[in-house]
């Protein structure tokens, strides 16, 4: 099976998403399709071996629509054409035109029976010249109609093909008030008083109010897609490339891995790279969220877009084109706004019927009054309305515009959603499990307490970098960068060095006298009394804590707690997790009295140690089958199953390949805090989604039977098609103006779910 991404043109409700859908999937091969409208775009997952992208294209352009391959598995096929979604819209030029025609109109036709004191022309007047002000509202409607032409291409060609969709509703609607008012203009002369039966301001109004919704929705559209937009603006095209000892200003999709290219300050990396030579600053909020920058230094890694702040750095490109970090993110962003939510999938059964249902109510309403004794002109008043108040946008564009914002808004702060179904389970997520090692902990050991006998804790912070200076151990790296932070160092030399494995380090000093750095069996061996430190290694083991004994000269210097340090950001994170109504499981191969300290330490609601990398994933199906759905953090190799078996895997952007691959949401800062940030979101973009699905429905269930005039016998109401209209457009213009709203809101404060979902079994974690 191949997926491929298609651009669909002529697409302008659900109505014609949904039709693609069903004829696309109706092909042989096709495994599944799917149109997002907002974004004019189609998944397809087919055998190549039973149907080609040509067959696909022609199946679209047999129901009118146009299509063109964007990309095969990820690789692009072509480059798009910026602002192509606007591509074919009706532009501000037309829009005005449209408006001032329809303005004079509306005077014409409208003022005198609102307003008495208006004043009209002579050779128009009603009264005296029927005729000619019949004449002057066909050739005030006649250019609008003609600037909204492709409504009526649209709409008549989707009848033909058997697809009505919002089109052929305005088509049908404006068409029928056209000529039903051209036909009165030529009975005036025989009967006068067929002046009083003219639509002609219905015809030109409605579509002008049409044409508005739709420039002022496309301009909102944009707007929501404006993180992808930012995130591609990002990469630089040109970079000053090193070669020979000279500069060239080169593209930058020209780079090649191993080239040198000097960066200055202000300028932005063009690619992934290390940086061989200078210090700086370099500001990667866009990417990562992280307003403060980041120190660089030779051996730095840099991310291709990133800002640099200070300092000239030349880079070793290390990665270029579609593999870069930008690249990356983009691709990630990109296919969560491609895929549905599957809350989306209710207005999409809804959508395939929706215009041929309301084309049916529109003719059983007409046909109802014209037998109930009302004259055509009334039905086609109830004819017209109802066909235009319908509104298929509104219900197309509920999900996928607060998808794109929510999304890009996660974008910028630093945290990528795989898909749309991804974002939806994380608003229900109940119990968060989350690996110790690297995520709510740093994932390296640190110096954490040291108790001196004779010696100050500095000197003995000293003495143990000295030894352990030429190992590699992890806990021995501890103890150089401990010291080297605080600058410590020794006047002494070591002159002989034997790594004892398993106990430590045994060391000789120039002037003879022999130093150890190890655990209590390297100092038993040789003799050396620990028990004036055994209250204080007594107590760092408890923790879970490794104990590294120092002795110089045969006599006991001291001890040093070694561990592997909780994050800033992991206290406040669990915190905030259950302020929000979420379990916490702390899931470690660690041994029991490490991994209890740790969640003594962060608050978790239950701890699981000594898991094998293998375990993982039973341990979340075992949560699952408890009634919970389960979000699971991790970053390594092991956590790679447990992340597919959750319902939501979430991988620290720190994390491994392999980890970040098998995840759904990937943190790209190493700040467990993130995830509150990401169930946030989730929760603010359903909540956006249910208010927009609510809009669009609620207003075509209340809005369609007033049209039909279902309040004229009680209060002699009828709706005005251009009313109607007007109501038609502000229902699109509100479902993405709401979903532009997302972009406003704080991710960093806690959100409770209204409503939790649960599994069919419940217990408590």
């Amino acid at each position: 099976m191949i997926k491929e991404i298609y651009s669909i043109g002529g697409m302008s409700c659900a109505s014609c998403a949904a039709s693609t859908e069903r004829v696309t999937r109706a092909l042989p091969g096709v495994a599944e399709s799917s149109v997002n409208l907002a974004t004019q775009r189609m998944t397809v997952r087919y055998d190549p071996e039973k149907i080609g992208a040509d067959a696909i294209i022609d199946a679209i352009q047999g129901i009118g629509f146009t299509a063109e391959l964007l990309s095969r598995d990820g690789e692009k096929t072509r480059k798009e054409k910026p602002q192509e979604a606007l591509s074919g819209e009706i532009g501000l030029v037309g829009i005005t035109a449209a408006l001032l025609l329809s303005g004079v109109l509306l005077y014409i036709s409208m003022g005198p029976m609102l307003f008495s004191n208006i004043t009209i022309p002579d050779f128009i007047d009603v009264n005296t010249h029927p005729v000619n002000y019949a004449m002057a509202q066909m050739l005030l409607t006649i250019p609008v109609l003609f600037i909204g032409r492709k409504y009526f291409v649209s709409g008549f060609r989707s009848l033909y093909h058997r697809i009505p969709n919002m089109d052929s509703l305005v088509a049908i609607s404006c068409s029928s008030s056209f000529l039903y008012s051209l036909v009165m203009t030529f009975l005036i002369t025989d009967t006068p008083h067929h002046v009083h039966h003219l639509y002609y301001e219905s015809a030109a109004v409605v579509l002008t109010f049409v044409m508005l919704g739709k420039y002022l929705e496309s301009g909102s559209k944009e707007k929501t897609k404006g993180a992808i937009r930012k995130l591609m603006e990002l990469a630089p095209d040109t970079a000053l490339l090193v070669r020979d000892g000279a500069l060239t200003e080169v593209p930058s999709d020209t780079l090649q891995k191993g080239d040198v290219v000097l960066v200055r300050p202000g300028a932005k990396f063009p690619a992934d790279g290390l940086v061989t030579e200078g210090e700086g600053s370099v500001d990667e909020s866009m990417l990562t969220g992280e307003s403060i920058p980041v120190d660089k230094e030779p051996g730095s890694q840099v991310i291709g877009g990133s800002l640099n702040g200070n300092g000239a750095l030349y880079v070793s490109i290390a990665r270029t084109g579609e593999d870069t970090t930008l690249a990356k993110i983009i691709r990630f962003v990109e296919d969560a706004q491609e895929k549905k939510a599957p809350i989306a999938k209710i207005a999409d059964r809804i959508a395939g019927v929706f215009v041929p249902a309301v084309i049916f109510i529109a003719v059983a309403a007409a046909l109802l009054w014209i037998f109930l004794g009302k004259d055509l002109s009334f039905a086609l008043r109830i004819f017209t309305a109802v066909l235009v108040i319908a509104c298929p946008c509104a219900l197309g564009l509920a999900t996928p515009t607060a998808i794109i914002v929510g999304t890009g808004l996660g974008a910028g702060n630093g945290i990528l959603i795989r898909s749309g179904e991804a974002l939806e389970v994380t608003h229900s997520v109940d119990v968060v499990v989350l690996d110790k090692t690297g995520t709510v902990t740093e994932g390296k050991p640190r110096v954490t307490e040291r108790k001196a006998l004779g010696i100050d804790e500095d000197e003995l912070l000293a003495l143990a970098a000295l030894a352990e200076n030429l190992s590699d151990h992890p806990l021995a790296k501890a103890v150089v960068e401990e010291a080297e932070a605080r600058e410590l160092s020794s006047a002494m030399e070591v002159t002989e060095f034997t790594n004892v494995t398993g106990k430590g380090i045994r060391a000789k000093l120039g002037y003879g006298g022999d130093l150890l750095v190890g655990n209590l069996k390297l100092l038993s061996e040789a003799g050396i009394d620990t028990s004036p430190v055994e209250p204080f290694a007594q107590a760092l083991s408890e923790k879970g804590q490794s104990v590294m004994y120092v002795s110089l000269s045969d006599t006991l210097c001291g001890a040093i707690g070694v561990a592997d340090t909780v994050k800033s950001t992991s206290i406040q994170a669990i915190a905030a997790f259950q302020e929000m109504g979420l379990a916490t499981v702390l899931l470690t191969g660690d041994n029991q009295a490490a991994a209890a300290h740790i969640g003594r330490v962060v608050g978790a609601d239950r701890v699981l140690a000594e898991v094998l990398p293998e375990e993982k994933a039973h341990v979340i199906e075992t949560l699952q089958e408890e009634g919970h759905i389960v979000l699971m953090v991790g970053d390594g190799i092991n956590d790679a199953p447990a992340l597919v078996q959750a319902d939501v895997g979430c991988a620290i952007g720190s994390g491994s390949d392999i980890a970040i691959e098998s995840a759904d949401i990937v943190l790209i800062k190493s700040d467990l805090y993130d995830v509150i940030r990401a169930v946030n979101l989730s929760r603010l973009t359903i909540g956006n989604i249910k208010q927009n699905l609510f809009w669009a429905f609620f207003y075509n269930c209340v809005g369609i039977p007033i049209a039909a005039g279902l309040l004229y016998p009680v209060n002699g109401m009828l709706l005005s098609p251009m009313l109607a209209g007007f109501a038609m457009a502000a229902s699109s213009i509100f479902v993405v103006s709401n979903a532009l709203r997302l972009r406003t809101k704080n991710l960093d404060r806690p959100v409770r779910n209204r409503s939790p979902k649960k599994r069919s079994k419940e217990k408590s974690v």
